[in-house]
This record gives structure tokens, C-alpha cells and sequence, in this order.
């Protein structure tokens, strides 16, 4: 157990696109993580800062666009923030206060485009790298540019034991946003570069996500941190789109939630919960990943290289 670190997945939501209360909230939860939990890394939700636009159409029709879709377009790109920027400053500012290193779902404005982006802070360092998501889903095609080979990163990080404090823990982070979890040659890629903390900002609140997330973690031989929103109509603005626009309520749910922890071995360590507003936290200890390396590793002696080989562009 000496090889141990504790972990948090946050479960919570964007204010109503308000950057300032976001970031206030950010600040709150990083806090009480570190200080109830000894958390030492957190994991926020896709779209946290910048928010998710559940419901929206951005009046979007095949062939066609109108101008109250680019006046909601108007207001999404406002609420998006660039990486670096201020923004991120002041998450490293907490990051390093804390001495918690922070993984979060940021959606980023470069120049005329926006993307659906994961952060990796450092308390030390600062902010250290960034991940794109490669391909949004569906109507998010909509509002999202696509990633490319250049941001996809696994981070190896250095932690103080959190059970023998004299001793280094060395670790390896990646993160892989939402439905990327379902590009199976992606989840390779991350495998072959050592993933050992596997961090899954997302907005996917069914129930069958578990079961995604306990396979990946299996197959993967990986701590799993998946941080999923929980959303109310309150915590939109009140002019966006829902659901049934006949029966607005504050309290009809537009995110449902579902974060989790998940060992090497697909067992769940935390959650999945279905609370407003949660933290979640376990300790990974990374002997377990090599205890799963024994008898599965995908990338190494549990494939067939012969027969199957990957090809990654990393390139810009």
C-alpha cells in the first residue's frame, strides 16, 4: 500500500455559464476535497468551465442557419475562456495553494473556434498540458472543432506517498472526454504510453456508463476517474432550451450525474452517485495496476503485434 495516492472525482455542474461563480465553485470543492479527503488529485466534468449546452440546437438544419442560432453561438463562445489566460492562472493559483493537482473539462476559444478541452495543473508547475477531444458527438459537431495528434498527452507526475509520506509515488495521467471512450484505438494509444490514472471528464449519465468505465479499467489495467455533471434547469440560464419547454421547473434534471472510481481490476471504488453536488474519493494504490499487468496487458504480452499494429499521427 505504500505506493498509494488519494483521488477525488468531483460531481457537479457549470453556474448558469457564469465564468466567476464557476471558478468560485471550482475553488470551493478543490478546497474541501483537500482538506476533508487529503485528496491530493481531482478530477472535474467535461464542459465545467464554459458549460455544457445541454438541450441546445443552435438552430442548426441541414443545409441552412439562422441568426438566432449565431446569437446563442455568441453567448457559448463569450463563456469559453483560452488556454493559457487568466482563467487558468487562477486554477493553478488553487492548484497550488492546495497542493492538489487538477484535472478538469474546460471548453476552449482559439481565435474562431471552440473546443470541448481537458487540463492537466500542477500545483508546481502550473498548468502543463491540455487535451482535445478528437471527435465531438453528434450535434456537438455543431459548436466544437475536432482535436488532433498533437494533445494527446499522459502526464507522469510525482506524488508524496499518501500512506508512508517519505516516499515518491510515480504516476502516469491521461484524459479521454466522454464518448472518446468509445474509439477503441484511442483508449490503445493511452495504454501503450502506461496510463495508469485514467481520467474521464464527462457529461454521459446513463446507466450503462458504469459498465463502460468498469471495462476500460479492466481492460486497461488502469484506475479509472470518470467525473460526470449534475445539472438542474436552475443551473442554466432561464432562456435556455429544455427538455419540455411546457413544463419548465427548477428542479427538472438535465444531467443526471453517475461519477465513479474504478480499479485495475474493474472493481468499483466509489459511486456511481447520483447526488447534486459530490466528491468522491479513493486510494489507488499502483501496485494494483502491475497486479493487473500479470495475466492482461493489451499492449504487451496479451497482443499480437504480428498481426495488429497501431499508427498514431501526433502531429498538429
Amino acid at each position: 500500500m505504500a505506493n498509494t495516492i488519494r483521488a477525488s472525482v468531483i460531481q457537479s455542474c457549470t453556474a448558469r455559464f457564469n465564468l466567476s461563480e464557476t471558478l468560485d465553485k471550482f475553488e470551493k470543492l478543490t478546497r474541501l476535497a483537500k482538506e476533508r479527503d487529503k485528496s491530493q488529485l481531482v478530477v472535474f466534468p467535461e464542459g465545467f468551465i464554459g458549460g455544457y449546452p445541454k438541450w441546445s440546437t443552435f438552430s442548426c438544419f441541414v443545409g441552412e442557419r439562422i441568426s438566432e442560432g449565431r446569437d446563442e453561438f455568441v453567448k457559448y463562445y463569450n463563456a469559453a475562456v483560452e488556454i493559457p489566460s487568466p482563467t487558468t492562472d487562477r486554477i493553478a493559483e488553487v492548484s497550488k495553494a492546495t497542493g492538489v493537482f487538477v484535472v478538469m473539462g474546460v471548453i476552449e476559444r482559439d481565435v474562431g473556434t471552440l473546443y470541448c478541452t481537458a487540463i492537466f495543473v500542477d500545483p508546481v508547475e502550473g498548468l502543463v498540458a491540455k487535451h482535445r477531444k478528437l471527435l465531438p458527438t453528434a450535434c456537438e459537431r455543431f459548436i466544437w472543432g475536432q482535436g488532433d495528434g498533437s494533445t494527446l498527452p499522459v502526464v507522469a507526475k510525482k506524488f508524496q506517498s499518501s500512506v508512508e509520506p517519505m516516499r515518491t509515488v510515480e504516476t502516469k495521467i491521461s484524459a479521454t472526454i466522454c464518448w472518446e471512450n468509445f474509439m477503441p484505438l484511442l483508449r490503445t494509444y493511452y495504454y501503450s504510453l502506461g496510463t495508469q490514472i485514467y481520467c474521464v471528464p464527462t457529461v454521459d449519465s446513463r446507466e450503462t456508463w458504469e459498465s463502460s468505465m468498469r471495462h476500460i479499467a479492466f481492460e486497461g489495467r488502469c484506475f479509472v476517474l470518470s467525473a460526470c455533471q449534475f445539472a438542474t434547469e436552475k443551473d442554466y440560464p432561464p432562456d435556455h432550451p429544455v427538455a419540455d419547454a411546457s413544463n419548465r421547473n427548477p428542479d427538472n434534471v438535465m444531467i443526471n450525474g453517475g461519477s465513479l472510481i474504478v480499479s485495475p481490476l474493474g472493481k468499483v471504488l466509489a459511486g456511481p452517485t447520483r447526488k447534486p453536488e459530490d466528491i468522491l474519493t479513493a486510494d489507488l494504490d499502483l501496485d494494483d495496476v502491475v497486479r493487473g499487468k500479470f495475466d492482461l496487458d493489451t499492449v504487451g504480452h496479451y497482443s499480437r503485434p504480428d498481426v495488429f499494429q497501431l499508427k498514431a499521427n501526433i502531429s498538429p
